[in-house]
């Protein structure tokens, strides 16, 4: 578990100095978070279908994915669903989904 939190945070600061260094980076690419997207980090389109999660009360949004899903959004040619807080946009901004 050590190892995965600092693989974790070694990652955090390899994205923050690459993204520091691009002047024209959009606010939403500099990081977004792991494995959470509340309804503020969405586009307003995909902000419909949103509740509070039960155990966290964390707010998200699924967008027409389903009960036990989340929308998440990385780019304009990345989003989708993916069952509730497993999705993440990987470093080259493409949506995963891990189990």
């Amino acid at each position: 578990m050590r190892a995965v939190g600092a693989a974790f945070l070694v990652c955090c600061a390899w994205a923050a100095a690459g993204s520091a260094a691009r002047s024209d980076v959009a606010p939403r690419d500099n990081l977004i978070n792991v494995d959470w997207q509340g309804p503020l980090q969405l586009p307003p389109g995909f902000r419909n279908h949103c509740r509070v999660e039960n155990f966290t009360n964390r707010p998200y949004c699924s967008d027409h994915c389903g009960s036990d899903y989340q929308c998440y959004f990385c780019s304009e040619a990345a989003f989708g669903c993916c069952h509730l807080g497993h999705g993440y946009c990987g470093f080259d901004g493409v949506l995963r989904c891990h189990p």
